[in-house]
């Protein structure tokens, strides 16, 4: 409970932050680079879709071939926490229809290249915590939470790094990916409570 409440004050105080500019506008900056083609930082952001994708899926065969039900039960949790994630992302753009910070500011933002969708939340940030979330709640060891989340971070940080967005749109993309990652797994412990055990 305290963590949905969490993550709720979060998403409200990210959604003010977000029609904020000041300071939101000057970490942006200390961020973005004049020329932000760096192949590091381009690569890390698109690991989001393949680690994302590649995680459930591995994990599902794995569970296929070893006929282990609590394997491919996590890897649809995964599942579970990405599509509510990018119901929820898409939701989000939809609602509050931020501009991108190299449309608002092209004179201080300069995006590696432009996009055309709305800025709040960040997808990729998003897609990548509730990846992160998701492996920590099933495997609550730090060995696979604390790369899991530097990952995770790591995309945001790309992502205004390449001036695509605000750095509030990062922290709405983690809140919304947690808070996808959390309601995943309280639905998969509700729906098959017996097929969490191994």
């Amino acid at each position: 409970m305290r963590t949905k409440f969490t993550t709720i004050v979060l998403l409200f105080f990210c959604h003010h932050y977000a029609t904020a500019q000041g300071l939101d506008l000057d970490i942006t900056k200390g961020i973005n680079p004049q020329d932000p083609r760096s192949d590091y930082w381009k690569a890390t952001s698109a690991s989001t879709f393949y680690i994302s994708g590649a995680v459930p899926l591995s994990m599902l065969v794995t569970g296929l071939i070893k006929d282990d039900a609590c394997l491919k039960q996590k890897s649809f949790e995964i599942l579970g926490s990405v599509a509510i994630e990018l119901a929820l992302s898409e939701a989000l753009k939809i609602t509050i229809n931020r501009q991108r910070p190299g449309d608002r500011h092209p004179t201080v933002i300069f995006p590696y290249k432009h996009l055309k969708n709305q800025s709040f939340p960040s997808g990729h940030t998003s897609l990548a915590f509730a990846t992160a979330a998701s492996l920590s709640l099933q495997y609550r060891k730090w060995y696979v939470t604390v790369p899991a989340y530097l990952w995770a971070s790591s995309v945001g940080y790309s992502r205004v790094y390449l001036g695509v967005h605000y750095a509030s749109d990062v922290l709405g993309g983690a809140a919304v990916g947690i808070g996808s990652a959390y309601l995943a797994h309280w639905l998969n412990n509700k729906l098959f409570p017996e097929k969490r055990k191994h």
